[in-house]
């Protein structure tokens, strides 16, 4: 597969969120080529506001892995990650980030505090963005003018 069929999936995962009433942001991360993880958005739904797709997805994917160490794996989300998922991912050791639609209120890879660029931070992973972008950005902002 490719990183925009990768991507493919985390839209379907942030779609499935939206239809919830979820934030509509989708995750899947893969391990040799094949999906181990995927998550959307869960806020509302288990009342946690670290319910975020990527915390989400990375939970699974360390069961799954056996490991709290992911440095196989690539993750794909459809926005790009806060600080707080920034951080998981450092933490998780995640080889590679693809993210869609950037948040330049709320992201933190290129926009606002760019956490991998921090000194403190333990692991950068190579960070693709803008894959599937145009998808996930429509996807967002109908989902907000829908509530407005």
């Amino acid at each position: 597969m490719t990183a925009s069929s990768f991507m493919d999936l985390a839209l379907k995962a942030a779609e499935k969120a939206g239809k919830a009433g979820e934030v509509p942001i989708g995750c899947v991360i893969v391990l040799n080529n094949e999906v181990i993880a995927s998550a959307g958005n869960r806020t509302l739904t288990d009342r946690d506001p670290t319910a975020h797709a990527e915390i989400l997805a990375i939970r699974q994917a360390t069961e799954v892995a056996g490991s709290e160490r992911l440095v196989d794996c690539d993750l794909y989300v459809t926005l790009e990650p806060c600080t707080m998922c920034a951080g998981a991912i450092s933490f998780a050791r995640i080889r590679r980030l693809y993210y869609g639609a950037a948040d330049p209120k709320g992201g933190a890879i290129d926009s606002g505090v760019r956490f991998f660029a921090s000194p403190t931070c333990h692991h950068v992973p190579e960070v693709y963005s803008a894959v599937g972008e145009s998808v996930a950005a429509a996807l967002l902002r109908e989902f907000f003018r829908s509530r407005r």
